[in-house]
């Protein structure tokens, strides 16, 4: 497999890179660092990007949490232990992370919980209820939602 080369770009190249990188979709600090590393950049230019897109308010720790949060419940549907556990995954604070839970409605988050786990539980051609019952409620836990959550969604009954 061919390994596609790096170019080093001046520091200068490298801020109007970041900006449109920063400027396409919310980023975290992580994100940003990572990508000026591959630009080549001694570790002093790399800090003084950052400070450049940090002062200019282009990256914002707690303003990426809550699009991101949002975004991964709305459009994947996450539960809240796999949103938390990737915001994790990129160095964001417990602040941060904190402010960006409350972001999500609590109906929300019940009503779209019960709608997977119908939508799943009909899908399953095979085995006894408490089987399908069983297979939903591991699907549910992998798609980041509460064990204790999932449980008490399996006790209402399904349309079967």
């Amino acid at each position: 497999m061919l390994e596609k080369k790096k170019k080093n770009y001046t520091p200068n190249e490298a801020k109007l890179k970041i900006e449109i990188f920063c400027n396409y979709q919310e980023r975290c600090h992580k994100e940003v660092r990572d990508k000026l590393y591959t630009f080549g950049l001694s570790a002093q230019d790399i800090e003084e990007i950052m400070a450049y897109v940090v002062q200019k308010g282009m990256i914002n720790e707690e303003r990426f949490a809550k699009a991101f949060a949002g975004g991964k419940f709305r459009q994947k549907k996450w539960g809240k232990n796999k949103i938390i556990r990737e915001l994790k995954n990129k160095q964001i604070s417990d602040y941060c992370i904190e402010k960006a839970m409350k972001e999500i409605d609590p109906d929300d988050y019940v009503n779209k919980l019960q709608g997977l786990a119908e939508k799943y539980f009909k899908n399953i051609k095979t085995g006894t209820l408490f089987e399908k019952k069983l297979k939903t409620v591991k699907y549910l836990v992998g798609r980041g939602y509460g064990y204790e959550e999932c449980q008490s969604i399996m006790k209402l009954d399904f349309e079967i």
